[in-house]
């Protein structure tokens, strides 16, 4: 393994986030090495050029996330990406890609093959000068990533490898959080005539595997979806949820009149929301101010949701950063409507359904497998 020129591994406190970077320029692997060790709680423990060097340096480093480039000489991202996983299991992998459709293409396929999240590619224009966009989006990701992987109870340190700045993770169950036992709303769930999503982080592979137990036409209702992504990888989701499930699934449009049976996935950059039109639920595309720091978010959408379909509205909070669902998610329940959540050992990152379990407005809290049937059994029952 070969660092950086005059890189040296941090040697900080024992519970910093331990993280590697793999690009092939040496510019962008600089950038962002100075951006993350701005903040105590992030060590770069390893440096390199392509896939080959992250395989040999992930054998004698104890790694929390990799940052890791698509395209690189030798061995590229992809090739890379499953053997990172086989080596470690536990490891966080955020892609980096390109914003274009084939960029986020690749990033959707990381996806379905195991990698946490993606983040957009520096640009020189912006980035590379220090845009405080992709600082922060970055910062967030990795820390998010690096706690989650702190506190997953299946993790084992590999024999052989540093230790030098690992903790030891607390133990967790996935109906107790920092807040006490979740207590779950004591309701009999209306059957819904509209079914809602919100995800983030860990979203799309949550999305692939709940779509694809919830085949097109097991039930009947239209499905809205707010996954947090910019545009043009909201295209591409559209397009792979089609494709894993068998779903109509598309981007929707404004001024589009709501049918049953199809899914519609907010535009990346616009709030997707519902407006009632004589009999007709349509949808509307916003540019109003983000929310919960996100456009798409999925408040908005569950408030307009909640006034078009009041107490017929049931509601899935998703693995994701933040707590992006649970102020909508409780007008959804004021009306009478139905908010679950997945739990936290299934999720990637357990903010947003965390924060809707512990606000006390979730009828049920389940493993990502248990929330297709949970949800297939309350729709069909009309």
């Amino acid at each position: 393994m070969a660092l950086d020129p005059a890189h040296t591994p941090a040697s900080g406190a024992a519970d910093q986030i331990r993280v590697m970077l793999v690009d092939d320029s040496a510019v962008v692997r600089g950038l962002v090495t100075r951006i993350l060790e701005e903040d105590p709680a992030i060590a770069i423990v390893a440096s390199v050029g392509n896939g080959q060097m992250a395989l040999s340096a992930l054998e004698r480093q104890d790694i929390d996330v990799i940052v890791l480039d698509i395209e690189m000489p030798v061995m590229d991202g992809m090739t890379a990406l499953p053997m990172l996983l086989k080596a470690d299991p536990g490891v966080r992998i955020i892609m980096q890609s390109t914003l274009t459709l084939k960029g986020a293409d690749i990033s959707m396929r990381a996806l379905q093959a195991g990698a946490a999240d993606y983040i957009p590619k520096p640009t020189a224009t912006r980035d590379l000068a220090g845009g405080m966009d992709f600082k922060t989006e970055l910062l967030t990701k990795v820390k998010a990533l690096g706690h989650a992987r702190r506190r997953d109870p299946s993790r084992k340190l590999r024999p052989g490898v540093s230790t030098a700045l690992r903790p030891t993770a607390p133990a967790r169950t996935s109906l107790l959080s920092p807040q006490g036992p979740i207590k779950l709303r004591n309701q009999t769930p209306e059957v819904p005539d509209v079914i809602a999503i919100g995800s983030s982080t860990g979203g799309p592979q949550a999305l692939f595997s709940l779509l694809g137990t919830m085949r097109a036409g097991t039930v009947k209702q239209p499905i809205l979806i707010t996954q947090h992504m910019p545009a043009t990888f909201t295209t591409i989701l559209a397009e792979h949820i089609s494709r894993v499930s068998g779903w109509d699934a598309k981007e929707g449009v404004d001024g589009e009149v709501i049918k049953g049976g199809r899914v519609y996935i907010a535009p990346g950059d616009f709030h997707m929301v519902v407006e009632v039109k004589g009999v007709d639920k349509i949808i509307r595309l916003l540019k109003d101010p983000p929310e919960n720091f996100c456009r798409p978010a999925v408040d908005p959408m569950l408030r307009s949701i909640s006034a078009a379909w009041g107490k017929r509205v049931l509601v899935a909070i998703l693995t994701g950063m933040g707590a992006d669902g649970s102020k909508g998610g409780q007008v959804v329940t004021q009306a009478g409507g139905t908010v679950i959540a997945q739990d936290e050992a299934t999720s990637v990152v357990w903010g947003m359904p965390g924060a809707a379990a512990n606000a006390g407005i979730c009828s049920a809290v389940l493993p990502l497998p248990d929330i297709a049937p949970w949800m297939i059994k309350l729709a069909a029952r009309r």
